[in-house]
């Protein structure tokens, strides 16, 4: 543009003065000077006095003003406003390029103004068009408001509370995600606050400022208008939000419909606005908003759609911010309720601890807010007033050692079982053995021997409901194990070796089930019942079985996966009322050092020792068959975490149990050992007439009575999966189901030896005389009529068949019918016990 007339059509074209007579136009044009500017150079700065009339030739340009920049074309006159009123400058004007301008004064502009009135026409033109683009704007703000306003989220209501690494990881998560404006997928169980994670990331970014909306998934329009508007209809909730946050709350409800239209927004951020029916539209349009994906788990086509996953975890794995959570929200009611500020007690916090919280933070928020309305004016929640639910792990328990503190007293003292075992067990278990070896052969003459078969067998079968594997707490066989263990530590110092897990939990049941099977044998075969020295033989052979393992392994390596009688007693603890256990949260909210399962130094109430000789985590407890009661882990405890609960019987094998392949296996060899034991009785009434004297007919019976009678068992579940294929229903395996048949294995067991109990313990002081060489038939017996005996066995096997019937029915949960098979085989087996013991 280097002659005059070329700069007066250009004016003419491309500026807001083409308007003007070419007079006017004439007249300006000479007073126009060209300036130029490098880029990133200020032109104007706000707020100052005008100078000069700029109209942008070429380059480009950005006007700065209230945070928000606006570029300008080729031909805008700038400062024009300015100039005619004798205003500042409204904002800031700077190059990005470079950039050449035509510059005027605003002294001359302002005496050509008053020279000719037409160019206040132009200013009262470009006035009224700004009237009208500000009219218009305000317009689709009023629309866009409406349309947005039952869905604006206006702020966060709280931070991520904690100093877990759970809570820390959270915080970065959120960070991260406020980086950048890529979509988010936030996934988590219910009542974890996850459309507040979705907020503070919304407020802590640079686009704050811009509006946040939350959409329920399960209330969108299936036809998607709502979401994505209607051609020449009502604004979709996308194009009114601009550059703000949508929210899509609980993706998993979506409608169908809307699925792919989703996907496709969040893969390529663009939509299509949704047409009248029988018009196809395929314009689509480009979505400025940020989009966060809430849903209560993760979905794998929405998950390759985002950048940033953020997996909220629940309150049950995060106890170690409990308590600052509970002390938030305590501050965070009492403020709204203007009452003061109460203390958690301690205790009330161990029994929040112990609770999963099903609804996560929001149960937690109502449970706090419930304690604080029955405060009555006292200054401490405490645990009478934390009223949580509770999970099926804590159903129907009761702590014994919160009820009885003396009881707990005892049960940490050196006394238990320490003292007991290395005072009293250890010496007369040598006693015992030297008895059976020196002293007269038969149970009639051996105290020792009526003891063992006719006081001990009974007396352990009867308590396994009441006290589970507490027996091996004082096994002396343990008791010698751990002493060879300390001797050899002592005479050849090294590093015991560490367990082979793997192949013990692979092949150890197997091994104490064949081992008890050979037992069993040869109780039979040998008369162990009645000749001394192979009881003590028996009892040297378990007893150097725990010596040897303890001399090359840590800890009760034999106890935990090897020792027949061990395993004996884990299977039927399973029955017990009373089980060892230890609160979840407060293991994992409070503890850093696993004393109850490595061992250590005192810590506060926790005293010294070697942790768990079964390598339990009673926090890990879900099964009786691990834990001999020995109490090392309550006396290491030093958060009073460790609980001895009363519980229903049973209620392991239909809550939390694993079924094991050799456990079955053991206790149907518990079964049929009873019949084993009645082989004279069997024969009789068989009608068999077989020479038991001859020993190879005898042991071919015995263990052909060993296999037999689990034949009725593996029909009755037959049949059941017979009915179940032809019904086309499922059932459970017959490894689960197995487990309803130990009730009337143990009554079975202890009916048998009822006899012995009733009818032979109460001799033990004639016997005891005997022992020694001595008359004792003047002394007293305690025995009771055959008749009381055979009532009581009797009623033994009824309770073992009504409890195995109901036991059957809680593991299976299915309906009586479809178990009438396994309950027709508990009956049948019932009988035939009813028919040999009585």
């Amino acid at each position: 543009m280097n002659d005059s007339s070329s700069l007066l059509t250009w004016l003419k074209k491309q500026t807001i003065l083409s308007s003007l007579p070419h007079e006017i136009l004439s007249s300006i044009e000479p007073l126009l000077k060209k300036v130029s500017f490098e880029a990133k150079e200020t032109i104007i700065l706000a707020n100052q006095p005008v100078e000069r009339l700029y109209i942008l030739e070429a380059g480009q340009v950005e006007t700065q003003a209230n945070k928000e920049n606006f570029g300008l074309l080729s031909g805008a006159l700038i400062n024009f406003k300015e100039c005619l009123l004798q205003q500042p400058t409204k904002y800031t004007l700077q190059t990005l390029t470079k950039a050449t301008l035509w510059s005027l004064s605003s002294v001359e502009f302002q005496e050509l103004a008053s020279q000719y009135p037409q160019i206040n026409q132009v200013f009262t033109q470009q006035l009224a068009q700004e009237v009208a683009d500000l009219s218009s704007q305000l317009n689709f703000e009023q629309e866009r408001q409406a349309v947005l306003r039952p869905y604006l989220v206006t702020k966060a209501k709280r931070g991520i509370v904690g100093k877990s690494r759970y809570a820390m990881r959270l915080r970065q998560q959120v960070k991260n995600a406020t980086i950048d404006r890529a979509s988010v997928i936030i996934f988590g169980e219910q009542g974890l606050e996850k459309d507040n994670l979705a907020s503070l990331i919304h407020y802590s970014s640079s686009y704050r400022r811009e509006p946040m909306i939350k959409v329920d998934c399960a209330k969108l329009q299936a036809s998607g208008a709502e979401l994505f508007g209607r051609v020449g209809g009502k604004l979709g909730l996308i194009e009114a939000l601009g550059k703000g946050t949508l929210v899509f709350n609980n993706i998993q409800d979506l409608p169908s419909e809307l699925n792919d239209a989703v996907i496709q927004l969040l893969k390529t951020n663009t939509y299509t606005p949704i047409e009248r029916s029988g018009n196809i539209n395929n314009s689509t349009k480009t979505c400025q908003a940020r989009l966060i994906i809430i849903s209560e788990k993760a979905i794998s086509s929405v998950n390759n759609c985002v950048k940033h996953l953020i997996k909220v975890p629940p309150l049950r794995v995060r106890k170690a911010d409990l308590e600052d959570q509970v002390n938030y929200y305590i501050s965070l009611i009492c403020r709204s309720q203007r009452v003061d500020k109460p203390k958690i007690t301690p205790e009330a916090l161990r029994r929040l601890q112990g609770y999963d919280f099903p609804n996560n933070l929001r149960e937690l928020e109502n449970l706090i807010e419930r304690a604080i309305v029955q405060l009555s004016g006292s200054n401490e929640l405490t645990e009478e007033i934390i009223w949580q639910s509770r999970s099926k792990k804590q159903q129907f328990r009761f702590n014994l050692l919160n009820a009885y503190p003396k009881f707990r007293s005892l049960l940490r003292s050196p006394w238990y079982p320490d003292r007991v075992n290395y005072g009293f067990t250890l010496g007369i278990f040598a006693l015992v053995i030297g008895i059976l070896f020196l002293a007269p052969q038969n149970r009639q003459e051996n105290f020792v021997l009526n003891i063992f078969w006719a006081w001990w067998w009974p007396l352990i079968l009867l308590t396994f409901p009441f006290v589970g594997r507490l027996w091996c707490s004082f096994c002396p066989f343990m008791i010698y194990g751990e002493v060879t263990q300390k001797l050899s530590l002592w005479l050849f110092p090294r590093q015991l070796k560490s367990w082979p897990r793997q192949e013990a939990d692979k092949w150890g049941g197997w091994f104490l089930f064949g081992l008890f099977t050979l037992i069993l044998l040869w109780e039979e075969l040998w008369d162990l019942p009645n000749t001394a020295y192979l009881s003590a033989w028996l009892l040297l052979i378990i007893t150097g079985g725990a010596m040897i393992c303890s001399a090359i392994f840590e800890r009760r390596f034999w106890c935990r996966y090897l020792c027949p009688i061990g395993g004996m007693n884990g299977m039927f603890a399973k029955l017990s009322i009373i089980e060892l256990r230890a609160q979840q949260g407060t293991c994992s909210a409070e503890c850093t050092t696993y004393q109850c399962y490595k061992g250590g130094v005192q810590k506060g109430e926790g005293l010294e020792t070697l942790g768990c000789p079964l390598y339990s985590h009673p926090a890990q407890l879900q099964d009786n068959r691990d834990c001999v009661l020995c109490m090392t882990c309550l006396k290491a405890c030093p958060h009073r975490s460790v609980t001895l609960n009363l519980r229903p019987p049973a209620i392991e094998l239909w809550t939390t149990h694993q079924p094991r392949s050799y456990e079955v296996a053991l206790l149907f060899l518990l079964l049929n050992v009873v019949f084993v034991h009645k082989l004279p009785e069997i024969n009789l009434l068989l009608g068999l007439n077989l020479d038991m004297s001859q020993f190879w007919l005898h042991s071919l019976s015995s263990i052909v009575l060993l296999i037999l009678p689990v034949i009725i068992p593996l029909m009755g579940y037959s049949i059941i999966r017979l009915i179940g294929k032809v019904k086309k229903t499922s059932s459970r395996s017959f490894i689960e189901l197995a487990y309803g048949y130990l009730p009337l294995v143990l009554c079975a067991n202890l009916a048998y030896y009822l006899h012995l109990g009733l009818g032979e313990a109460g001799r033990i002081l004639p016997v005891a005389w005997a022992t020694f060489g001595l008359d004792g038939s003047n002394l007293p017996i305690f025995v009771a009529h055959p008749a009381v005996i055979t009532f009581l066995q009797g009623v033994t096997l009824i309770f073992g068949l009504i409890s195995a019937i109901i036991l059957t029915q809680k593991i299976s949960r299915q309906s009586i019918k479809t178990l009438l098979p396994q309950h027709f085989s508990l009956m049948t087996l019932s009988v035939l016990f009813w028919q040999i013991i009585l």
